[in-house]
């Protein structure tokens, strides 16, 4: 009696979620083929709340005995297939296989399986929510979904029709379907498969780590040790390719226990559901005071942010620029799975390396995907033989992959080999990387090649006080070209930004910062400053989370400014034999800026004001790279005052207010329309 109130439980589920409508249109789709069939898969959509409130025994057998609700559904399927005569080739109950997708289980805490927990639970054969991010993938191979089996003795009853079916469950290894040693129940003659009726399906491999592991790949130097583990999730069917590398999923699935050389915890998943980025609820009070104070003023509250920002690192007041444009890639990058052309690649030269190390080191780690690579890891993806001896190639994410939407920080340009910059500048100018499978070597007949997006920005630096450096110094410079015969020439002009940060100059003072480094190895958590206790990390963390999401549109006026920019650069760095020195990119990096500096200042409109501050950034790294052009710009033109208090703000404001009345005069001269002299004339 209970089977038969949990089959009518069953089939009023099925009629009021919709399907049974669904059942009936797959299996017209099987009835009207021509081909024969001996096992017919149907996937049935179950929510399991409402199949709670429908029969709390039959939502029980759902959530915690998988395989038993499913044979419900199947006996419930066969009895509808004879009775409206769904099938006409349908003989046994067993060809049937039906596959239970679960569109979410319940936010308890028994239904998650945390990555970091240990022992995991893998012998109850039930459905466990667990979520991470994808740090590998396997090509598609095929797995045998079902098969027929026929008795070897040609005098037995069963040596035809289809009474040995067998389907893959989960956590069935191959040979747990598919081998030689069953026998026949009748007469206990072996049983042999009959091959034409074999039925493959796709199945895909990837490893998945808990989001609090990407706290080793963040330059944390903590006395806490700590290691992370990657999970195995097997996917099948309609679940392969539906996944990214670098994305962070929530997967439902049911542990089971693989035995490849050693025994590990593998998942069969079920269904796979993308993490939606928490919604940020807004900026400190600090901050909305401290926006409500120079509203008056479109430069006046992104200064003061650049001004005060890692006061943990450096004192207030130095590294000014290049905090500023840490800042800029920092508010750019997203917590979207989107193909994102937002990107602001960093390359910075400078001669305090530990300095800059440690901005850069503390800049990454306010946003979720910040990544430091590691000498003993690759930055880009790398291919080797699967484990699990599926014949299957494993691509392994690297880096740049795990820093999707995020910062990848790599360090020093000199520690990496030739090759692997030529690769990062083909990244830089395609945002795309290839991998190249040779099928020799994994055994398979054809070569193999995929493209994987590469959605990350990149920040790096290059040591001006090498021995090489001083020994290979130019002499023939242009006025405001820098000396980067250390940065191969293609790869330097990929990067969208250079900044030379020489703690020497006026700009960065060394007193302040020689007397910053000994208060903090006296005192390592002290708050030094009045902005380190007014404005926290947490504050910077909440306010970059807050501007990122921000959807941002150009103004008419903000519109033209920047083509105008771009053009009248254009033509003015443009001779017969070189062709132009702007990258094919720079526009990108134009409107990226743009965008960033409004985000910066919690705007949705992108001004002319924020195009001038996106203009100055782009013609002082073009000057470090070629030297000046005509619209002439100062290497501290962002900042050419100290911040001390409010006039200094003022006289910075009247500056960028006559640099932009010089860039309005440089578009108008320069731009389209107008004859440009050549550099012999």
């Amino acid at each position: 009696m209970s089977s038969l109130k949990l089959k009518e439980a069953a089939l009023v589920y099925l009629d009021r979620s919709g399907g049974l409508q669904k059942f009936m249109n797959d299996c017209k789709y099987y009835n009207d083929s021509k081909q024969s069939y001996a096992v017919y898969r149907f996937n049935i959509l179950i929510n399991p709340s409402d199949a709670v409130e429908l029969d709390t025994e039959l939502g029980n057998h759902i959530l915690h005995q998988p395989l038993k609700a499913a044979q419900v559904f199947q006996s419930v399927c066969f009895i509808a297939i004879k009775t409206l005569s769904l099938i006409g080739q349908l003989q046994t109950e067993t060809q049937i296989n039906i596959v239970l997708k679960l569109t979410h289980l319940p936010p308890l805490p028994s239904y998650t399986l945390d990555l970091c927990e240990f022992p995991l639970d893998y012998t109850s054969q039930r459905y466990y929510m667990m979520q991470g991010i994808v740090i590998a993938m396997t090509t598609v191979t095929k797995y045998t979904q079902g098969a027929r089996f026929l008795c070897s003795d040609e005098a037995c009853p069963l040596s035809k029709g289809f009474q040995y079916i067998r389907v893959h469950v989960p956590g069935a290894t191959e040979s747990a379907t598919v081998r030689n040693d069953f026998v026949c129940d009748l007469c206990a003659s072996s049983l042999q498969e009959d091959r034409k009726f074999r039925v493959l399906g796709d199945k895909q491999i990837v490893e998945i780590i808990t989001t609090k592991a990407l706290h080793a790949f963040r330059g944390y130097s903590n006395s806490q040790s700590f290691r992370y583990q990657s999970l195995t999730i097997f996917l099948r069917d309609e679940l392969v390719n539906k996944i990214k590398i670098g994305t962070e999923y929530k997967i439902i699935g049911i542990p089971t226990c693989v035995k490849t050389s050693q025994t590990s915890v593998c998942i069969e998943a079920n269904s796979i559901i993308f993490c939606n980025p928490n919604v940020p609820l807004g900026i400190s009070d600090n901050f909305k005071c401290l926006l409500s104070l120079t509203s008056n003023s479109c430069w006046k509250f992104t200064a003061i942010l650049a001004n005060i920002f890692a006061s943990q690192i450096v004192p207030p007041g130095t590294y000014n620029l290049l905090k500023f444009c840490l800042l800029m890639s920092l508010v750019q990058t997203s917590d979207h799975d989107k193909e994102q052309e937002d990107c602001l690649d960093i390359l910075i030269v400078t001669s305090d390396t530990v300095l800059v190390d440690r901005l850069l080191n503390f800049s990454i780690n306010l946003v979720p995907r910040g990544i430091r690579h590691l000498d003993s890891a690759e930055i880009f993806p790398t291919v080797s033989r699967n484990k699990y001896g599926t014949g299957a190639v494993s691509i392994q994410a690297g880096s740049a992959l795990l820093a999707k939407g995020g910062i990848c920080f790599i360090g020093d340009l000199a520690s990496h080999k030739k090759d692997k910059l030529e690769q990062l500048q083909s990244v830089l100018e395609s945002r795309s990387i290839k991998v190249y499978i040779p099928g020799k070597k994994f055994g398979d007949e054809n070569d193999q090649q995929m493209a994987f997006p590469v959605l990350c920005s990149f920040w790096s630096f290059v040591n001006t006080d090498s021995s090489s450096r001083r020994n290979t110094q130019k002499t023939n410079t242009l006025i405001g070209q820098m000396d980067c015969s250390l940065i191969p020439t293609n790869l330097m002009e990929a990067f969208g930004l250079l900044i030379n940060c020489n703690e020497s100059s006026s700009c960065h003072p060394l007193l302040p910062i020689v007397q910053h480094t000994l208060k903090k190895a006296i005192d390592p958590e002290g708050l030094l400053y009045v902005a380190s206790k007014q404005f926290s990390t947490e504050d910077f963390e909440k306010l970059l989370a807050f501007a990122k999401n921000m959807k941002v549109e150009f103004s008419s006026e903000a519109e033209r400014m920047i083509h105008g920019y771009y053009l009248a650069s254009r033509r003015i760095r443009t001779d017969s034999i070189h062709g132009s020195e702007l990258s094919a990119s720079a526009l990108r990096y134009l409107v990226s800026l743009s965008e960033a500096h409004a985000r910066l200042n919690l705007r949705n409109k992108v001004l002319k004001e924020d195009v001038l501050i996106a203009a100055l950034l782009f013609e002082t790294s073009l000057t470090l790279k070629y030297g000046a052009s005509m619209f002439c710009v100062a290497p501290n033109a962002l900042f050419p005052f100290d911040l001390y208090n409010e006039e200094y703000l003022e006289q910075r404001d009247r500056y960028l207010t006559q640099c932009q009345q010089q860039l309005q005069q440089f578009i108008v001269a320069c731009g389209p329309g107008t004859t440009i002299l050549s550099s012999d004339e």
